[in-house]
Formats: C-alpha cells, structure tokens, sequence
C-alpha cells in the first residue's frame, strides 16, 4: 500500500490522487540549496480539518464547522456527515500510552513470529530494535539464514566470506509494517490463519474493545483478532486504498495515531469524490465502520519538522522515561497500529 511512484496519466485525473499529489513532500528544484539543505516546497494546508482546534471550539462556544457533528452517545467523539461510519477521536491516547505503544511497536510487535516486510529478503528478524541502539550488523549466513554480529565481528566476516550484511539501523528505518494476531498475507490479500504469530496484547485489545464501543451494531462487542502497524519515516506516504479483507465491514478498523502529525485523507466510495483531509496527531484514534470502511483513504505526509511534527511533549516523556533512542526515533516517525475483527 505504500505508494510507487509510477503512478499513470489517468490517475492523475482522480480527485483523491489530485489531493495526494497536492500535500505530498515535494523539494524546491533550486541549485543554491545543497541535498543535505533541501527545502520543502510550501504548501496550501488552510482546508485541512483540525479536529484537535474543533475539539477546544466545541468545548469552548458549542460551535462545530459545517458538516461535522458530535456523536450521539460521546460529545468528545466527532463525525463528519456525509461519511457515516467515520468517527474521530482527538487525545484518545494519554502521553503514558502513547510511549507504552510506541515502544511497543519497535520491540515486541516486530519479533518473529509475527511478520515484517523485511520476511521477504531477510526471513525472521529478532531483536531488530535492541541491535540497533547497539549497531549490530546483520550478516548472510548463508542462502536463507541472515545473523546479526557486533559492528567489528560482522567487518571481520564479511571479508572472510565476501557475504551480504545490512546495519541494524538502516534495517530499523526501512521497517514499513508489521502484523500481530492474525497473519495478514500482503502476496495474497488476506488472512492466512495457518501462520505461527503472537497474540495481540490483551491491554491493547482491551484499549481497542473502548474506543470501538461506539461504533459497533448495537449490543456487540469488538473482537480484536489482527493488527497491522505501518512505520512511516520522512517521505513516507500511504496511497489511497480500501480495508476490505474483513469479513464482516459493520465492525470498525481502530486504527491508533503515535509520533509525528501527518495529514490523513478520507475519499469516498470512488477515488472521483473529493477526500476530505485532516491532521492525524500522536493519541487520536479514528473508527472506520459500515459505510465508510467502503471510503478510500490514505497518508500522503507526515511532518517531522520541529514546527508542525506536535510531538514536544511526547518526545520528553520519552526521553525522561526510556532514554533518547525511543525519542530519536520518533521524532522523524509516524507508527499506525490498526486493529481489526477478521471474522
């Protein structure tokens, strides 16, 4: 789902993709500016829904923009009209969940069984995080079977053997996804129940059964039986899709917002309706249900620019409570975990 860039003519011509392109990274094209000086071009964000300024307003004067309203059950819970099915919940997550998660994401979720994107090339990576902060090295063993080694260790190696190595570091910025509970197969496109994997943690699941209370067909509660967590770094984008290998669309996607701000859109059943676009930040959570699981959305930016990343305040929890390499991490990161009931 992340987006290439041979993109056709055609396309272009959709709504969705016009507002992908529109708030996508792109670099001034200028010889005086150096590659390590590059500057991002500037771009029109004054139609761009902040549902965290629409929160301090409602809760302040009662008012709403036009087309949103509050959710019957929750008035901290916001849905935009002519999307049901949609709700968003700005500063769901406290600061203490938000790192909890994050770290979470970068040392448990990634570990085998559970599968990454780096199966394909490297097959099961443990520890991918924890050899990174101490610059381990990632060495081909050989045909199918890839071990890290210290920084010296893996030279030495290398040169015995002329084999293949990869940093642990660059291994961890090039982590794009991973799946927890059940095995979502990306060759395939769907849920292979056959695959060995970890359960999702029992605090997530019951952090998840909260936040889609509201959004679930009356009387039923959420089963949380599959994640996937999408890593987005500098340039990263989500191109416009659908999350549609669920059985049963009446339940919600939780899909949960930790580290840099990004700008998220949601289209419509055809990538011709105009998306409405919005800023995801650290702690917001929105449901996806019914109706709207049928909208096309995506993440065509993240800001990781100390200006408009939002991310301060959880940088220094970060810092304070698990060292700088949590915090270095995401000060130039975003982490989606989106959960799902798959039957």
């Amino acid at each position: 789902m992340y987006e290439s860039a041979n993109v056709s003519d055609d396309a272009d011509r959709t709504a969705f993709r016009r507002a992908e392109k529109k708030y996508k990274l792109y670099y001034e094209q200028d010889s005086k500016f150096s590659r390590k000086k590059k500057l991002p071009k500037p771009v029109d964000l004054s139609s761009v829904l902040d549902f965290n300024s629409v929160s301090q307003d409602f809760n302040k004067t009662g008012a709403l923009p036009d087309g949103i309203r509050v959710a019957e059950a929750d008035a901290q819970v916001f849905c935009i009209e002519n999307r049901p099915g949609f709700y968003f919940i700005p500063n769901a997550l406290s600061l203490e969940e938000q790192c909890k998660w994050i770290k979470e994401s970068l040392t448990s979720f990634p570990q085998p069984p559970n599968r990454t994107n780096h199966n394909a090339i490297y097959g099961p990576v443990a520890d991918l995080f924890d050899s990174a902060k101490v610059n381990k090295v990632l060495v081909q063993e050989d045909t199918n079977r890839w071990k890290f080694y210290d920084g010296e260790e893996a030279i030495a190696k290398a040169k015995q053997t002329s084999c293949k190595s990869v940093s642990a570091s660059v291994l961890l910025r090039k982590l794009r996804w991973s799946t927890l509970g059940l095995q979502f197969d990306w060759s395939k496109r769907n849920y292979d129940v056959s695959l060995p994997h970890n359960n999702i943690p029992d605090a997530l699941c019951q952090l998840a059964r909260t936040h889609a209370a509201i959004a679930m067909p009356a009387g039923e509660e959420f089963l949380p039986e599959g994640a996937i967590v999408n890593y987005f770094g500098l340039g990263d984008t989500l191109g416009g899709h659908l999350d549609d290998m669920e059985a049963d669309w009446s339940k919600p996607i939780v899909s949960m917002s930790l580290g840099c701000k990004a700008i998220f859109l949601l289209g419509g059943k055809s990538k011709e309706d105009p998306p409405h676009a919005m800023y995801l930040r650290s702690g917001d959570v929105v449901l996806m249900a019914g109706e709207a699981r049928e909208c096309f959305h995506g993440v065509p930016r993240i800001f990781i620019d100390e200006e408009n990343a939002d991310i301060g305040a959880l940088e220094s929890e970060l810092s304070h409570e698990s060292g700088h390499f949590f915090a270095e991490y995401i000060k130039t990161s975003r982490i989606n975990i989106n959960i799902r009931q798959v039957f």
